[in-house]
């Protein structure tokens, strides 16, 4: 299984090697765009887009609801697995 982190690209870095940084929880990480772009929605046009990141890449785009359920879901896991740190 492989999990993917939502973020929202904040700023297109490089436009020739599809190269984006994305915001991922106030963690900014550049990351390959080349998955999500097309004829239709080209480079230039993914500046604002929420996407799934995995090892570097953003593999689809996403709806900013889904994005922010997907956060929240992941920060409670968080939050249990410090709980379950803290009591052992």
């Amino acid at each position: 299984m492989c999990l993917g982190i939502p973020g929202q690209i904040v700023e297109i870095t490089d436009v020739k090697n599809k190269l984006a940084t994305v915001d991922i929880s106030g963690v900014k990480r550049q990351v390959n765009i080349a998955c999500i772009v097309d004829d239709t929605h080209p480079v230039e046009s993914c500046l604002g887009d929420w996407v799934l990141v995995h090892v570097g890449f953003a593999m689809q785009r996403i709806d900013p609801r889904e994005a922010a359920e997907t956060l929240k879901l992941l920060e409670e896991l968080a939050e249990i697995q410090e709980s379950l740190t803290v009591s052992n």
